[in-house]
């Protein structure tokens, strides 16, 4: 049966639909009429595979308590998807299901840490990773990464290490690829980061949730670099991103040291969680069984949206650096060398532009004067985003 989902032009209107994207503006300050390109889900109908899987489960009428267990279809699926796209082996004793990667993180920092320990992060990196930290009263260490100015990051190793050692750290949250700056670690630098956290007993969160969308170079899963890095890390994947599945609530949790394992479930149980979301095992179920010709539709078309991006800045927004993106559907906006006074930024955006991107702020100082915008939706409205901006300035 082919996908029926492949249209990626026609705008589809989310409003009225509970979408935090769109129906949320008033309550968080925006007018109701601004332009969302905000947080990481797509504007797209999802595989129609996908639709049907839970359109027949609903239709059995009775959504009681469920689980997954080996030989029902879901973990082999999930098993194949990663071999196919990833050339990944996972083993089904690894496997943790999650209701999303940031209760995993927020799992973890209490499964390895106790109140007080210090956890690293690389910022400026997606905003909730700090929160989660402070929240859970441990001490945020930030290792700023390297900004070369003309649209290019890398790693402070020494920076890193340092104070790792300085402060004792616990546990290193890793993004790969990196949101937002779009860098998509190479196996050296991975085999770094690795080497220094092996060496002072740091363990690693690794959210590979955006490992779908490369567009430069490989994806390297953090584990693997190293055969003993497994010993030490805890990787977290979800179908939420690739396929436009961040409201069924399920992330794939891998973890082959058993120790670590189970202490990482031992702390959900404290947590009260139990049994997954029905409709987010369907639905994943289906995606990696069935969703291929519809995840690379969608891939080619954002790839088209970020060249389209690409030329539309370099032509038309003078001073507006688009950082190099090697992999997420999310572009990294460098206004600092636009003439603009950074902390102004924003009110251009939102009160000019009438756009309700991410501020750069909110990942860290150092993405003062940057915006983050999601290009997974229609080129219209990429399009009417960009203008907005080209007019505001």
């Amino acid at each position: 049966m082919p996908e029926k989902n492949i249209d990626f032009d026609t705008v589809i209107n989310r409003y009225k639909t509970k979408c935090l994207k769109y129906d949320f503006a008033k309550k968080r300050g925006y007018r109701e009429d601004v332009l969302p390109l905000w947080v990481a889900d797509m504007d797209f109908k999802s595989s129609s595979y996908i639709e049907q899987a839970i359109v027949d489960q609903a239709k059995h009428g009775i959504y009681g308590y469920s689980n997954i267990q080996e030989g029902d279809g879901f973990f082999e699926a999930v098993k194949g998807f990663m071999k196919r796209h990833h050339d990944w082996d996972v083993d089904g004793k690894w496997h943790v299901h999650s209701p999303g990667v940031c209760f995993a993180i927020a799992n973890a920092i209490r499964a390895y840490t106790n109140i007080g320990d210090s956890v690293i992060i690389c910022q400026p990196v997606y905003y909730p990773f700090s929160n989660i930290i402070t929240q859970n009263n441990r001490k945020l260490v930030v290792n700023e990464l390297l900004y070369d100015g003309n649209g290019g990051y890398s790693i402070d190793f020494d920076d890193f290490e340092r104070k790792i050692v300085k402060n004792q750290v616990k546990l290193f949250i890793l993004c790969n690829p990196h949101n937002p700056v779009g860098r998509v670690w190479t196996k050296d630098e991975l085999l770094k980061l690795g080497e220094i956290c092996k060496k002072h007993s740091v363990l690693v969160f690794s959210d590979e949730i955006h490992f779908d969308f490369i567009w430069e170079a490989r994806h390297n899963i953090f584990q693997e670099v190293s055969d003993d890095f497994k010993e030490f890390t805890i990787t977290a994947t979800s179908a939420s991103k690739s396929f436009n599945l961040a409201g069924l609530q399920q992330a794939n949790i891998f973890i082959a040291n058993k120790k670590l394992k189970d202490r990482f479930k031992k702390m959900y149980e404290v947590s009260g969680l139990d049994e997954p979301n029905l409709m987010g095992i369907v639905a994943t179920e289906a995606a990696y069984k069935y969703g291929d010709e519809w995840l690379f539709a969608v891939k080619k078309y954002i790839k088209e949206n970020l060249a389209f991006a690409k030329k539309y800045i370099e032509e038309n927004l003078p001073g507006v650096r688009l950082v190099k993106t090697e992999g997420t559907f999310l572009l990294w906006l460098d206004f600092t060398a636009c003439g603009i006074d950074p902390l102004k930024i924003d009110d251009l955006i939102i009160n000019k532009a009438n756009l309700w991107l991410d501020s750069g702020r909110i990942f860290g100082k150092s993405g003062i004067g940057f915006q983050r915008i999601n290009i997974a939706c229609s080129r219209a409205t990429l399009y009417e985003a960009l203008d907005r901006i080209k007019n505001c300035l």
